[in-house]
């Protein structure tokens, strides 16, 4: 992320993200797929060959001031606990509980049910997963870069599917 002004002279943290060199795959045509579409096959060495299927072609054209989405995979943060991952307060800090600072606590009930519920907040993996960040305002856009206000999902270098809202 970087710092830019908006036209009105605010400033406003801007994601800036390069656009992936693309060519013309080929198209679908009503007469023979029953839909109008076109293919766009994706160039570049860092990634698998992908192909992405427009149907609107207003939808692959991006304006400055568009409000759009990004989809993409945040970063990954490993083995976390509770406290981490999910805000958890954690245990006195004195008082004799030197060992129960970051702990989670009791976890379960009595004898009934006897077992610990499923989707109990506990320590695991935490990152990585799919994201999508809703109402993005397009602040600049080139045949190169595309510059988006706001944070856009992931860490440098991984693809980003931005659509428009």
């Amino acid at each position: 992320m970087t710092m830019r002004y908006t036209p009105d002279g605010k400033q406003a943290g801007v994601t800036v993200l390069s656009i992936l060199p693309t060519s013309d795959a080929g198209s679908r045509t009503v007469e023979k797929h029953g839909y109008e579409a076109k293919i766009f096959k994706i160039q570049s060495s860092r990634f698998k060959v992908q192909e992405k299927e427009v149907r609107n072609a207003k939808e692959a054209d991006f304006l400055v001031g568009d409000i759009v989405t990004a989809k993409g995979i945040s970063k990954g943060k490993g083995f976390a606990g509770v406290v981490k991952r999910h805000g958890f307060a954690g245990g006195p800090r004195t008082h004799g509980q030197s060992d129960r600072e970051r702990a989670p606590g009791s976890i379960g009930q009595t004898t009934t049910p006897g077992r610990v519920s499923r989707g109990k907040r506990m320590a695991g993996r935490m990152g990585g997963a799919t994201v999508t960040v809703t109402g993005l305002k397009i602040q600049d856009i080139n045949e190169k870069e595309i510059a988006v206000i706001g944070a856009v999902p992931g860490h440098r270098g991984t693809l980003v599917r931005i659509t428009k809202t």
